[in-house]
């Protein structure tokens, strides 16, 4: 008789890195009676299913062959001429070929935690931060450090220190209406942040899922286009928010040696993100007004913005405190001290309610008293009955 012996052990990086928190939340919260505020999901019903089924008969009418082939690992030139165009229409000039298409920004996260960190090396976030991003710099054997943050964001004081102290390799931003806090850096700071960066010697990564999600307020300047970050920052943009989160589009804009190398990891990944979905996107901006169907996306989610922090003073606890976003999806709220938002989960989800505990988006100590209610996915007549549910369920 053979002698079985255990198979190896999984590497250290997939035993130390655990699940995604919001991605089991969803899960537990599948039943179709639940009102959640969990997950950053567009709201379906916005989807310009239409105009894609159009984009995707019109490829697979026209030019077949090249559609369902093999591609270039770059991208699709038409998608990558369409993207540099409205990033120049929003005030930062850029070029096609300083683009590379992923799939989705998750991968261009992963593809610069590939090509930029070796295991131990340092990475600086917000504190909170983008929880997929956290497991992305985990995943990469990074040791990952949060920089205090304010109402504004990271404090550039606070950073010079943390990047003179710990020699960081980049610092990971998401500067528009961020996730989870949905806070805003205004110019001033963003200014800031690019000195220390020039000075100090670090990669920046703008991650910019929801910046044409604005409700209110200016645009704030690029991090990418002040003189002080354009040789070190990387842009990372998704069709996600804007189109649909099912294509799994996104791309990075990033200085030629940094792009190149993330074209050479990208090959060893997947060998390029899809042909067919990228040609159909390309087609459906050329056909199609984005700009036209982002005004009717707004605005509705504007108005469910504005019902969601309309009914949040009856439906959390007497003390509790949260902000007003400009754009995106979150609202970030914070119950009176003592409360953790992470225990009474499972009394919301008996009432048929969920959100998502702050906690888990800390890359220190969390705050368990902290919670992120999304209001894209729910109607505003949805959301006022989710939060009568709420204040049925958080009555302490």
């Amino acid at each position: 008789m053979t002698t079985r012996a255990d198979a190896p052990a999984l590497a250290a990086r997939a035993a130390s890195v655990g699940a995604s928190p919001v991605r089991e939340i969803l899960a537990l919260t599948a039943r179709p009676e639940v009102i959640s505020f969990a997950g950053g999901l567009p709201a379906p019903e916005l989807f310009d299913a239409e105009g894609l089924r159009a984009a995707y008969d019109r490829v697979l009418t026209e030019r077949p062959q090249q559609a369902l082939q093999y591609t270039i690992t770059e991208g699709d030139p038409a998608l990558r001429a369409a993207v540099a165009a409205r990033l120049t229409a929003r005030g930062l000039a850029t070029g096609p070929e300083e683009l590379l298409v992923t799939t989705g920004s998750q991968q261009a996260i992963g593809l610069l935690a590939t090509t930029l960190l070796e295991p131990g090396d340092t990475v600086l976030v917000e504190d909170p931060s983008y929880l997929a991003a956290l497991q992305c710099f985990g995943l990469a054997g990074a040791r990952v450090l949060a920089v205090p943050t304010d109402e504004d964001g990271v404090d550039p004081a606070a950073l010079a220190e943390l990047v003179r102290a710990e020699r960081p390799k980049l610092l990971y931003l998401v500067p528009n209406f961020q996730n989870p806090t949905g806070r805003t850096m205004p110019a001033e700071r963003r200014r800031a942040v690019a000195e220390v960066a020039a000075r100090e010697g670090l990669w920046l990564v703008e991650d910019d899922p929801y910046g044409e999600l604005r409700y209110s307020g200016e645009p704030q300047p690029w991090l990418a286009g002040l003189p002080a970050a354009a040789d070190r920052t990387v842009l990372v943009g998704s069709f996600s928010k804007v189109l649909a989160p099912g294509l799994r589009l996104g791309w990075l804009r990033a200085p030629e040696a940094l792009r190149r190398a993330c074209v050479i990891a990208k090959q060893a990944g997947d060998l390029h993100t899809s042909t067919v979905d990228q040609a159909a996107a390309a087609r459906y901006l050329a056909d199609r007004d984005l700009d036209a169907h982002l005004a009717k996306v707004t605005a509705a989610y504007r108005e469910r913005r504005d019902a969601l922090l309309a009914g949040l003073p009856e439906a959390l606890p007497a003390g509790s405190a949260w902000n007003r976003p400009d754009g995106g999806m979150f609202v970030w709220a914070r119950l009176p001290e003592g409360l953790d938002a992470t225990e009474l989960l499972r009394t919301a989800v008996e009432h048929d309610v969920a959100y998502v505990p702050g906690t888990p988006f800390f890359a220190g100590p969390g705050d368990p008293a902290t919670m992120r209610l999304s209001f894209v996915t729910h109607t505003p007549e949805e959301i006022r009955e989710g939060l009568r549910r709420l204040a049925v369920a958080l009555k302490i």
